[in-house]
């Protein structure tokens, strides 16, 4: 990045932690230059430490680490092709489903590994994920859809009944709708239903990938609201978000990835008043150097999506 904030490792001018030598982060260790430590907790922290993954010969995530503590919402920035989702794969063990696979490194949650597990010992340990894209089964009913949610959890019936329950509540238009097809549930719905259906599994930390892709701002902001509603029943969240302002608005710390690698972390009230941060990630444009450019103002406008 530029603007000064790549640094020395773990510093820079922003008072922001940027990416060590090796690609690691400084995450809660370190976020903030100068700061004091911030320590895990245990419960249910989830901790990356050094994740490489690679797709045949083609390395996608170098050295990656991060901490979601627990209670927390936690997210990460970065354009298309950063490693984002992959990310989000690795550490719910479906990389094998797109033809990658981890090549170092550890993911623990609570302090017990994880990432030697299959997908379904992954979910049943307490993690849960909401693909990109929402991927709901379209030719089953919404119930049914919600049954195949609990396939892998823990717990017996009355748990079953307790976790239907709490997605009945936070989104009453499921309960509404459970006979009908998945498929035939407008874009919005079917983000509910696809967050709903990892609730199921009752986890300890939730994944989102792009929960607001492709949905009307006034559902994103719904969307967004009940991310708030499930983590202050307990839930973690690490949400990867093309909507930086919303994201950096949820969580309380943010990571950055640039081509498969952390190259900034920090408090996301730090990371948004960042210029590098804000150039890249939320449209904004440094008026004043702008100014001594003529025509700068034309060629690079502002990226009113990101816009909060």
């Amino acid at each position: 990045m530029g603007g000064g904030t790549r640094g020395s490792p773990g510093a820079s001018s922003d008072g922001l932690a940027a990416g060590s030598a090796d690609g690691s982060a400084g995450g809660f260790a370190g976020g903030v230059a100068g700061g004091p430590p911030r320590r895990s907790t245990g419960g249910a922290d989830l901790v990356v430490r050094d994740l490489s993954v690679g797709y045949g010969p083609v390395r996608a995530l170098r050295q990656v680490s991060l901490e979601v503590p627990e209670a927390a919402v936690v997210t990460v920035l970065g354009g298309n092709g950063a490693g984002k989702s992959t990310l989000l794969r690795a550490i719910s063990r479906t990389l094998s489903f797109q033809g990658g696979a981890t090549t170092g490194g550890s993911v623990t949650l609570g302090g017990r590994r994880i990432d030697a597990l299959a997908a379904d010992r992954v979910v049943a340990a307490g993690v849960s994920q909401v693909p990109e894209g929402r991927r709901v089964f379209a030719r089953m009913t919404v119930a049914d859809n919600l049954r195949a949610g609990a396939l892998g959890a823990r717990g017996g019936r009355a748990d079953r009944a307790a976790a239907l329950r709490r997605v009945h509540e936070l989104f009453p238009v499921l309960a509404d709708r459970a006979q009908q097809r998945a498929g035939l549930l407008s874009g919005g719905e079917q983000q509910m239903l696809a967050v709903a259906r990892a609730l199921m599994a009752a986890p300890k930390v939730l994944l989102l990938d792009e929960p607001s892709l492709g949905l009307a701002p006034l559902m994103a902001a719904r969307i967004a609201d009940t991310v708030r509603e499930i983590n202050a029943q307990g839930t973690s969240v690490l949400l990867v978000e093309q909507n930086a302002a919303l994201a950096l608005r949820l969580a309380s710390h943010a990571y950055v990835l640039e081509v498969g690698e952390v190259t900034l972390s920090g408090p996301s009230a730090e990371l948004a008043a960042s210029d590098e941060v804000r150039r890249r990630y939320l449209g904004v444009v440094d008026e004043d150097a702008a100014a001594d450019v003529p025509g700068l103002t034309q060629s690079m406008p502002t990226l009113t999506r990101w816009e909060g």
